[in-house]
């Protein structure tokens, strides 16, 4: 894996671009640990967990973190137009109301979920994942 960084980090400086080693970091799964990463002989930030375009990855490979992480962000997002739900002087109408909610906050929910993992909840399988 050093090989591959040191690599990346040639061919970026070659076209002008160099790796940005306080955004940069590590997370290694099943693997050995091995020697720190290095980008021009400073270590890298190693992690358990990240997240990358809103969605939450971890060494487990499940999905109830980025699950957890989704339910929040749309119980925000939910919350952010009270006026719009508890309106009657405007009249708004239910109809438009379940267009905002599916707008707004069915779509920050499921974004990303067609990656999720899908399990039957204490299956074998399951069970033997989070050892």
């Amino acid at each position: 894996m050093q090989s591959k960084t040191t690599g990346l980090a040639a061919a970026s400086k070659r076209t002008g671009l160099k790796i940005n080693r306080g955004k940069s970091m590590v997370m290694r799964i099943n693997t050995i640990k091995e020697n720190p990463l290095t980008v021009e002989g400073q270590r890298l930030e190693e992690v358990d967990s990240f997240s990358y375009l809103g969605s939450v990855t971890d060494k487990q490979g499940g999905t109830g973190v980025d699950l957890a992480a989704r339910i929040g962000k749309a119980r925000v997002a939910f919350n952010m137009p009270q006026n719009i739900w508890r309106s009657k002087e405007f009249e708004i109408r239910t109809l438009t109301k379940l267009r905002i909610f599916n707008a707004n906050v069915k779509s920050v929910l499921l974004y990303g979920s067609e990656t999720w993992r899908r399990t039957k909840k204490g299956t074998p399988e399951d069970r033997d994942f989070h050892k």
